[in-house]
């Protein structure tokens, strides 16, 4: 199975030269520490910043230059910051060609449960809501199962939702997926993970064609 930072670089690999992405907090926020050096990309963060780089090394850190988990970042050369109505107006612009999310559930149809669990207490939705509206493509970084070995990709979601027929793709500690219109399409398997041992961790539909190949990290 893939680490945190494993999924972080499977995702890199979807990135195309010249796009602006929006990372979510969480395990989305280490893919910038793993872009293809051929390739040109511009990540913004939606509490103001465009053109956040990887983590600083440690002794590095400047408390005024945070991402939106409100965890330390760098600044690339060029970088623009600005206020959030900025920020937002890009996303609901549809200016970002692409958007990486943490989730706690995704159903085969695209709805992902993002932001709250009932009873726990929470700030807000914050900009998940705008980003899963606005964006074109939506791909979720998420551990195949919660801790307590359930499924998180599901038939349909239990928590309450972010958004409604979204995600376009999914990478876990387990495999890659594609959402389609009969459910979550298999298309590569995390190294010692097994086609049979996707099967048993995925509520959802899943569907499996051919021989599906390990991921290359």
């Amino acid at each position: 199975m893939l680490d945190k930072a494993g999924i972080a670089k499977r995702i890199a690999q979807e990135l195309q030269d010249g796009w602006y992405v929006n990372l979510g907090i969480g395990i989305p926020t280490l893919i910038a520490n793993y872009v293809p050096k051929d390739l040109q990309v511009v990540f913004q963060s939606e509490n103001g910043i465009m053109g956040m780089g990887p983590f600083p090394y440690e002794g590095e850190e400047d408390a005024d230059l945070i991402n939106a988990g409100k965890q330390t970042i760098t600044a690339l050369p060029g970088a623009a910051i600005f206020d959030s109505a900025t920020s937002f107006a890009m996303i609901r612009g549809q200016h970002i060609q692409l958007t990486v999310l943490g989730a706690m559930e995704v159903a085969d149809n695209g709805d992902i449960a993002n932001w709250k669990i009932p009873g726990k207490m929470v700030k807000g939705m914050g900009g998940a809501m705008d980003l899963v509206a606005s964006a074109e493509n939506i791909i979720v970084a998420m551990t195949h199962t919660n801790r307590k070995g359930q499924s998180k990709l599901l038939r349909q979601c239990s928590l309450p939702l972010t958004g409604v027929r979204c995600v376009k793709k999914i990478v876990t500690n387990m495999a890659v997926l594609d959402v389609t219109p009969d459910g979550f399409k298999l298309l590569e398997r995390a190294p010692g993970v097994s086609v049979e041992d996707i099967k048993a961790a995925t509520e959802g539909r899943l569907v499996i064609e051919g021989d599906i190949p390990e991921m290359q990290i």
